[in-house]
């Protein structure tokens, strides 16, 4: 298998490259500029993930999101929230609809694709997740799935979105990131781009209580130190 990853150093990004490089012949890493608050770390991990890994790595400009409201490319306040209220489905839909990008993954995917298709590479690696899908549509099998249907009508080479973390929670990521050797130490799930992570957006809260519920470190706070 020939496999485009896009790669943000996310968590959930992070462990699926993994999966990918663990299964495939060959490596094509993307990661966009979007104009996110947190793309210059994101930029440096992933450009530092793939020079370890020896994957060839290319950022994709996306000026025209840099115009678009939001929390996340915007001027818009990020949106406050407890660890307690993680689970609440009224407050994370909420907080969710802050920091939605418009047709992100449309956007990334569609790109993803046309690598793919002139590359000749089979699938499209992405990092979607159950935990993410409660709140994000675009995290979601169903989404996957019918994207893979346009897929067949839309490209001569019918690529196919992997998404091998589907069915996991933040929880289970970590444990399978820990158990393959995912470089979680350079993963950043901050939505700030400060010199560490903020430790109080969502995306922290999240990611803080699944290495404590795995019984684990966080390799990117241990290496920060």
């Amino acid at each position: 298998m020939k496999s485009i990853v896009l790669l943000s150093s996310g968590l959930d990004s992070t462990v699926a490259f993994k999966e990918a490089y663990d299964k495939s012949d060959e490596l094509l890493c993307v990661t966009f500029d979007y104009g996110q608050r947190a793309r210059r770390k994101e930029l440096e991990f992933a450009k530092t993930i793939c020079e370890r890994f020896k994957i060839k790595h290319i950022i994709v400009e996306l000026p025209l999101y840099r115009t678009f409201r939001g929390a996340l490319t915007g001027k818009e306040k990020l949106p406050e929230i407890s660890a307690s209220e993680l689970d609440d489905a009224d407050i994370t839909l909420r907080t969710a609809e802050a920091v939605w990008v418009p047709a992100r993954n449309v956007v990334f995917l569609s790109i993803g694709a046309a690598l793919a298709e002139n590359y000749r590479y089979d699938a499209i690696v992405t990092g979607f997740d159950k935990e993410e899908a409660a709140t994000f549509p675009d995290n979601t099998p169903e989404f996957v799935k019918s994207f893979n249907e346009m897929l067949k009508s839309g490209t001569l080479t019918h690529p196919e979105i992997y998404a091998p973390l589907i069915s996991m929670n933040k929880v289970d990521i970590v444990k399978r990131g820990l158990e393959i050797g995912a470089p979680l130490e350079w993963s950043w799930s901050c939505y700030q781009g400060g010199e560490r992570p903020c430790g109080v957006c969502e995306s922290c809260l999240r990611r803080a209580r699944a290495f404590e519920l795995a019984g684990a470190k966080d390799p990117l706070l241990e290496r920060l130190g």
